[in-house]
């Protein structure tokens, strides 16, 4: 391993690198020097052996702290992949089924339609209630009662299972209440006590107090022109669509609540886990060592060959996605949208995207683990430049290229604009 303190450089850069990889850390310097990094950190384990291990930059600019080897940060939407992880447990151990109602352990859930809705729906971002139809006031996400009660009398957008689209927000609650339901246990407390605690994980769903020195927060995106997609455009001027509702009725917690101490306390399970790149990359590796979902990329388990892919025109996005079983796909859409819309990854593996560029995966052909988490925002809905940079890299560093995902399914259905 190659030794990457580098304490005079323009953004400091520490950590340690295996000579193979040296690409990899070309790029995440390039990130800082080039492509207005602030604060990061990159993990990669290749057969649980760690080959990256790099963090640098600033954690806080108004104050100068330096990015350290444990500094911690919200990664958003992949904290999805560890509320999967959550219910995959409850799976394996047969106390839920892929295909059983979500009434089944929430009568109340069952309401205006969405009797038919199973934990698999849930999974796959197939159950129709991607955002809430009625206006959600400030603070809200962090009322755990409320939000539950709010999704429970939502009516779907569309017949449950019949197509797709990505469920921002409720996914961490639903299944959250699913787990709380099945356990009496929180989804933090449940990841704390089954996952993250007993594996040594730098991962939390509601962090507690001790931890907060540690945290870079959240801070102001990188600047550049906003290319015009038909989800922004949607957005923007289709007042009460799906794409609306997500952008205009998702609560302040984004904007108000991201960096303060109550924002981060509150279990928001589809959006507000902090950890570093080692934290997510260490996730996946143990998942890919363990029973419960390490099949889902090789198909090898009855439980994976159970899981449906969703795979299409997605309703709340406006543009091919692909997930299964609480997880991303590999996904491109550089050649209709541009940069900064895609998770290109290898063609078995799983993982998940956090806003502004974060991202967590795992690669069971190549026994491969990945985490990349910053504090500066990117524009695009899944990898800019900076995450793609790096995952490229990473590939390369292998021998690999990544190949293109299959082609999507025929017909893809049409959006439902209510």
């Amino acid at each position: 391993m190659t030794n990457c303190d580098r304490a005079g450089a323009a953004a400091p850069v520490s950590g340690v690198v295996d000579p193979a990889f040296a690409a990899v850390a070309e790029e995440f310097d390039r990130n800082f020097t080039a492509r207005g990094e602030a604060g990061a950190s990159l993990h990669v384990l290749v057969d649980g052996r760690p080959v990256v291990d790099l963090w640098g930059g600033v954690a806080d600019p108004e104050t100068g702290r330096p990015w350290e080897q444990d500094t911690v940060g919200v990664v958003f939407s992949c904290t999805k992949a560890a509320v999967a992880l959550c219910v995959h447990l409850l799976l394996a151990s047969c106390e839920i089924r892929e295909d059983m109602p979500v009434t089944q352990v929430w009568p109340q859930f069952g309401a205006n339609g969405k009797g038919d809705i199973t934990i698999g729906m849930l999974l796959n971002h197939s159950a129709g209630i991607p955002v809430l139809s009625e206006p959600l006031g400030s603070g809200m996400l962090e009322d755990w009662e409320y939000m539950v009660g709010r999704i429970a009398d939502q009516a779907p957008f569309w017949r449950p299972g019949e197509r797709h689209g990505y469920h921002p927000v409720t996914f961490g609650f639903v299944l959250g209440e699913v787990v709380r339901r099945v356990t009496g246990s929180s989804i933090g407390g449940f990841f704390a006590s089954e996952i993250a605690g007993p594996q040594g994980l730098d991962f939390w769903i509601g962090l507690p107090p001790e931890i907060e020195p540690r945290v870079a927060p959240i801070v102001k995106g990188i600047a550049g022109e906003v290319t015009t997609t038909p989800f922004i455009d949607a957005a923007l001027h289709q007042r009460g669509s799906i794409p609306n509702l997500f952008v205009f009725n998702s609560g302040d917690w984004s904007r108000v609540g991201v960096n303060t101490r109550a924002g981060r306390a509150a279990e928001i399970p589809a959006a507000n886990g902090v950890t570093n790149g080692r934290g997510l990359a260490q996730m996946y590796a143990n998942v890919l060592r363990g029973p419960v979902v390490g099949s889902l990329g090789g198909l090898e388990s009855a439980l994976a060959h159970s899981m449906p892919v969703s795979d299409g025109l997605d309703a709340t996005l406006l543009m091919r996605t692909r997930f299964r079983g609480g997880f991303m796909l590999s996904m491109d859409n550089g050649a209709h949208l541009g940069d900064g819309h895609s998770m290109r990854i290898g063609s078995r593996a799983f993982g998940h995207c956090g806003s502004g560029g974060s991202i967590g995966f795992a690669d069971p052909e190549l026994g491969l683990s990945v985490g990349y988490t910053m504090n500066k925002q990117g524009p695009g809905t899944l990898l800019n430049e900076r995450g793609r940079a790096l995952v490229d890299a990473i590939y390369r560093s292998l021998g690999q290229s990544v190949p293109p995902p299959p082609a999507p399914p025929e017909p893809q259905i049409e959006q439902d604009q209510r």
